[in-house]
């Protein structure tokens, strides 16, 4: 058994002790493959070309024969090619008795690679978005440059939201509509995280709150940390609600569906000027979100759940 190998009884044991906190963990048996090798499995021609032609024959949708996969990608010696499909077989594609398809970790390669995450480089220069600046109340503009969307004010130049956005993202899109999908892409990235689910590896999550963060223009904001792959992010406080069913509901009564409108639209999501700290020790804060003339105020706990939620009606009376 080589190093990256754990077998179920090892990770059995683990189980244990995770049982004995609350929860029951299943044994599992688990394969890893050393990152240098992957990349030395991938760094073939004819194995990206199977994998594209796995793509392109329907491998999604059901298992493709060895005759079809062969006579799709370009190469005459028939040996040759089931050496390299070889070296596929078992972490990227999978062999049933129907034929091959692909496993988690092959469709992700080709999505990465056909889409254009790791192949290509764009740029996109200033155009108008739809909002008004929390700071100053003036228009906003987004760009796309190394691969990260910023939406930022024309005139004071505060940034709104700046989030890494795949290059493919932008391709048959107007700008209105690749906004709409960058909402939809940093919402749900932020939700997921929210949930304790890592949006890169689907690890677990540890949420908490964080005095004095990184970002210099927050006093108080959410740290996301992935306890499997280190992936981090950090928002503001309102970002985190969007999900929230009392957000959701104390919106869509006044006519704001959170699921579409965009989320730099309200201050709350892109700034902390409306959280307040009502608590150090454990630290506390309290939300107050406005819409048409009512409040909802969201308090919030260390452990970012939401523990309790007031409406106060009629403000504008």
């Amino acid at each position: 058994m080589s190093q990256f190998d754990r077998s179920a009884r090892e990770d059995a044991d683990g189980a244990g002790e995770a049982a004995g906190e609350g929860g029951v963990a299943t044994p599992r048996t688990e394969e890893r493959i050393p990152p240098a090798d992957v990349f030395s499995v991938l760094g073939n021609d004819t194995r990206v070309d199977i994998l594209q032609a796995l793509l392109e024959l329907g491998a999604d949708e059901e298992p493709v024969s060895f005759t079809d996969l062969f006579e799709r990608v370009d190469i005459a010696d028939s040996a040759n090619f089931n050496y390299h499909l070889r070296k596929l077989t078992g972490h990227f594609v999978k062999q049933t008795e129907d034929g091959y398809a692909f496993r988690y970790p092959g469709r992700k390669v080709v999505s990465s690679i056909f889409t254009g995450t790791l192949t290509e480089r764009a740029q996109l220069g200033f155009f108008p978005v739809t909002g008004s600046c929390y700071d100053c109340a003036g228009s906003l503009h987004g760009w796309y440059v190394d691969d990260t969307l910023t939406v930022g004010c024309t005139e004071c130049g505060t940034i709104q939201v700046s989030y890494p956005f795949p290059s493919g993202g932008l391709d048959d899109r107007t700008t209105d509509d690749l906004m709409q999908a960058f909402h939809h892409y940093v919402r749900h990235h932020y939700c997921l995280a929210a949930d304790g689910v890592c949006p890169e590896c689907t690890g677990s999550v540890d949420t908490s709150l964080v005095r004095d963060p990184d970002r210099d223009d927050l006093d108080v904001a959410v740290r996301h940390v992935c306890s499997r792959c280190g992936y981090q992010l950090q928002s503001t406080v309102g970002v985190t609600l969007l999900d929230n069913a009392h957000v959701l509901v104390f919106h869509s009564e006044r006519g704001i569906d959170l699921n579409t409108e965009p989320f730099w639209h309200f201050d709350w999501c892109v700034s902390d000027r409306h959280t307040e700290v009502v608590a150090e020790d454990p630290l506390t804060v309290e939300l107050t979100l406005e819409c048409e003339g009512d409040e909802l105020r969201v308090l919030v706990d260390d452990d970012v759940t939401v523990t309790d939620t007031a409406v106060v009606e009629h403000l504008s009376n």
